[in-house]
């Protein structure tokens, strides 16, 4: 009876013992996974140093839009090599953003981010230096693939470097950069053409990557902290093979389809992809239940909040880049601005989008997920604001009728990116950072590729280019509607 006792008693004396470990072990590994391993602040260079590759990467995207009148003469490139020099870029980079997300989470962050700024910066040389057509196109593919390697890194870091208010902060300042690199870009390009610094006409829009590739790479290593996942997952070769080539059936045909007038072969590879994306899920799921690492970790959709924070993105992207491209063809071959004067109307937008991505992670703590309703909200009022002054306009109005509506559109736009992206990202498991960043970079490149071959459908199927861009903007303002409807499924409390 004592001997029993007594084995109760250190029974019980053992669980608690045990519970008190657990407890303080729980504490530890809770601790927010925004701070870097040695619980020190984020250093101060973090930001500067991330959202400079960011504002690079998003100014590449549109900048080229503005060169290839130059470079076509200059090259003596054909429609063909025009084309890929733009979709070139979009394609490796839409392909590459989920195997690089896998990449830092296995050799680290900061390292994949480094390798890929230094590539990119290299790129960006190799195509203001390029002397033909297909030497471009070439160094774009580069530049592209190098733009993946670090777009997942900088959401991951931002992830695991910062948490709570200084997270939601990091998030705003990312969504103000990639805004500004998309609303600017034009306008950075058509400055760029018209002065001809030394010359070189089209080529400094690339080589103005060098000085500031060279200094943000310096700062690298001082500045980024060094992150991973815990258990360097394996790189999974199957997973990698069946996302690329799924990714490459889905955007290419989105890419040059309408240019070259839907052939066969680009209904045969959207087919093709459909395959190949419900055997990547297969795949992903036996080999998470079998004990291995899945490159898309299937464990992320059980997140309610990430999986309509995917949707929400989606819905988002599918409208931005068709909406840069149907301006731009409305401003200049409809009213036949100039690359400047149509970059100069762009700032209409710009100032909306500063007036509100500054503030947007206050209004976002406020109102929590109506703060990306109110932003779509806002962008349908401004379309539709839009189409009125398009209307009264038509080819022959002053473009300055634009102005209203493109100001209401920029103070949605800026109420949306950055929060719709903190609430992706904000329940994810410090593990599946690289995953889930890879994912929801993905996401942006193949909706904006999807976005721009649909309005563009409804663009050129339209009897001249006032009409085409009343359209267009109907369809972009259901769009807007719908992420306001997306929304309210999301929990009302994110992260």
């Amino acid at each position: 009876m004592s001997s029993t006792l007594t084995s109760r008693s250190t029974t019980r004396s053992t669980d608690r013992s045990a519970d008190r470990s657990t407890t303080r072990h729980t504490t530890q590994t809770a601790a927010p996974a925004s701070v870097p391993a040695t619980g020190a602040p984020a250093p101060r260079g973090l930001l500067p140093v991330l959202l400079t590759a960011t504002f690079m990467t998003a100014l590449d995207v549109f900048v080229v839009n503005v060169a290839i009148p130059s470079l076509q003469t200059d090259l003596r490139a054909g429609p063909a090599a025009v084309q890929w020099v733009v979709a070139g870029f979009g394609l490796a980079l839409a392909v590459g953003l989920i195997t690089a997300g896998r990449l830092g989470d296995r050799y680290g962050r900061r390292r994949t981010f480094g390798l890929g700024l230094a590539l990119f910066t290299l790129a960006s040389a190799a195509c203001g230096l390029a002397p033909t057509a297909g030497t471009l196109v070439g160094a774009r593919v580069a530049q592209g693939l190098a733009a993946a390697l670090m777009g997942p890194q900088v959401l991951a870091i931002l992830r695991t470097a910062y948490s709570g208010a200084a997270q939601t902060r990091a998030f705003a300042m990312y969504g103000l950069t990639m805004g500004l690199g998309a609303v600017f870009g034009q306008l950075i390009g058509g400055v760029l053409i018209r002065a001809d610094l030394f010359g070189l006409d089209w080529r400094s829009c690339f080589l103005l990557n060098l000085p500031v590739g060279l200094a943000a790479l310096a700062l690298v290593r001082r500045c980024l902290p060094e992150s991973r996942a815990p258990h360097r997952p394996g790189l999974d070769p199957v997973g990698v093979v069946l996302v690329t080539l799924a990714l490459t059936g889905l955007v290419l045909p989105l890419i040059q389809g309408r240019e070259s007038g839907w052939p066969l072969w680009t209904g045969l590879c959207l087919g093709g992809a459909a395959a190949l994306l419900v055997l990547l899920t297969v795949h992903q799921h036996r080999r998470g239940r079998s004990g291995g690492s899945p490159l898309v970790d299937t464990r992320l959709f059980r997140d309610r909040a990430f999986t309509t924070g995917l949707l929400a993105q989606l819905a988002f992207w599918l409208g931005q880049a068709s909406f840069f491209l149907v301006l731009a063809l409305y401003l200049q071959p409809g009213l036949g601005l100039d690359a400047l004067g149509a970059g100069l109307v762009f700032t209409a937008i710009g100032l909306g989008y500063l007036l509100t991505s500054t503030t947007a992670h206050r209004v976002a703590a406020r109102l929590g997920r109506q703060a990306i309703a109110l932003g779509g909200l806002l962008m349908a009022a401004g379309l539709g604001l839009l189409g009125l002054a398009v209307h009264l306009a038509g080819t022959t109005g002053s473009v300055w009728w634009l102005a209203p509506g493109l100001f209401v559109d920029g103070l949605g736009m800026g109420l949306v990116i950055a929060p719709v992206t903190s609430v992706v990202l904000a329940g994810v498991e410090p593990r599946l950072a690289g995953s889930a960043a890879g994912l929801v970079a993905t996401v942006q490149q193949v909706a904006g590729a999807l976005g721009v071959a649909l309005i563009g459908i409804l663009y050129y199927g339209a009897a001249d280019p006032a009409a085409a861009f009343g359209r267009s903007l109907g369809a972009l303002a259901v769009l807007e509607v719908l992420l306001a409807g997306l929304v309210q499924l999301l929990p009302r409390r994110t992260g």
